[in-house]
């Protein structure tokens, strides 16, 4: 099976492309290497006979028409987006841009091709998306596959508008689409201006570590190689049409998450006196700041017998440790715009 991956130099979808080659899937890698993309991410399978890397930008129409031709695929996995809420606060033209238009051109060259290829059953066109979509939570309930979308940012507004511009070219053009909704992801690779690495990596350079508001917002937390586990068995084995809600069953409050790292860095790498913790600092919150949100994964386990391998607690003693090990590969990162800045302060 060969699959053209989007946005295979980020954080989830280099872990899509490192596990798909370990599983001996061919793999295409799509991306524009944009400020949060690095080929370093799938250095570990870059010279793998079953890899190919086209830089290319989904918002090139002719490039994706190029590229579908020359490499023809079985099965899409798009994940190229842009994903960080702050940014989205700040400058929204660059998330419609990417996540709408991008989707859109994207479904067009699939469908050109797919209808070129004489309409495929096998095909797949497997779109990734955010719980974020859903709004949020109160303090009960789960989003599920039917929950109403009510996205209150710029970012998950133009996810939400991709899912539904996926959702129509299934209805209207027949072309066998997946969608997946997951919780908010963390693991290696993951580019220093989302809370988890930005915990560690201030904790490490003695900065105060930001935590928004009170910390009381709670998030699912997925380990990063659990979802991509997961989106390989979506594409393989889930129904066309079909949405599917990945969870990792790990709700935290930030705070908790906060301290949970601190705790770990504290066991891992002690400071002289005193603790991480010593460094939390409470700022002004995000505007539009949702409150909860929690997936229900019943569909994904009970259709495609998926689910995931690591608690919270292993997957930060992971994470922290790679941090640990991986200075190179984020003081490399450091220098790019926006990281160690505070972005969408403003309403």
């Amino acid at each position: 099976m060969k699959l053209l991956v989007t946005g295979g130099a980020g954080f989830i979808g280099s872990a899509v492309v490192r596990a798909a080659i370990a599983k001996g899937y061919a793999v295409v890698n799509l991306d524009a290497l944009t400020y949060a993309s690095c080929l370093d991410n799938v250095k570990s399978v870059s010279d793998d006979p079953g890899y190919v890397f086209e830089h290319a930008d989904i918002r090139d129409r002719a490039a994706l028409d190029r590229i579908f031709a020359q490499h023809r695929p079985d099965a899409v996995m798009h994940l190229a987006a842009e994903s960080h809420v702050d940014r989205s606060i700040d400058g929204p033209g660059d998330f419609v841009e990417t996540n709408i238009n991008g989707t859109y051109n994207m479904l067009e060259a699939a469908r050109s091709y797919w209808v070129a290829e004489g309409r495929p059953s096998e095909f797949r066109f497997h779109h990734i998306s955010t719980d974020e979509v859903f709004g949020s939570l109160g303090p009960t309930g789960m989003f599920t596959e039917d929950s109403a979308y009510d996205p209150r940012s710029p970012y998950s507004a133009s996810k939400a508008a991709s899912d539904h511009l996926v959702r129509a070219w299934h209805e209207t053009y027949g072309l066998p689409v997946l969608i997946t909704n997951c919780s908010n992801n963390y693991g290696p690779y993951h580019f220093p201006e989302k809370l988890i690495p930005v915990v560690i990596l201030n904790a490490l350079a003695g900065k105060a570590i930001p935590v928004y508001g009170k910390g009381e917002n709670i998030r699912d937390w997925l380990y990063v190689e659990d979802h991509a586990d997961a989106l390989l068995t979506v594409v393989r084995r889930g129904k066309p049409g079909r949405s599917y809600n990945i969870g990792g069953e790990n709700e935290r409050t930030n705070l908790e998450l906060v301290n949970t790292i601190c705790a770990i860095l504290d066991r891992s790498r002690p400071l002289a006196s005193g603790s991480y913790a010593d460094q939390i600092a409470f700022v002004t919150d995000r505007p539009g700041h949702d409150m909860r949100y929690a997936i229900d994964p019943t569909r994904v386990r009970t259709e495609l017998g998926w689910q995931p391998s690591v608690s919270v607690e292993q997957g930060l003693e992971r994470t922290v440790q790679w941090y640990l090990d991986n200075e190179d590969w984020w003081r490399n990162l450091l220098s790019r715009k926006g990281v160690g800045e505070r972005l969408g302060a403003k309403s």
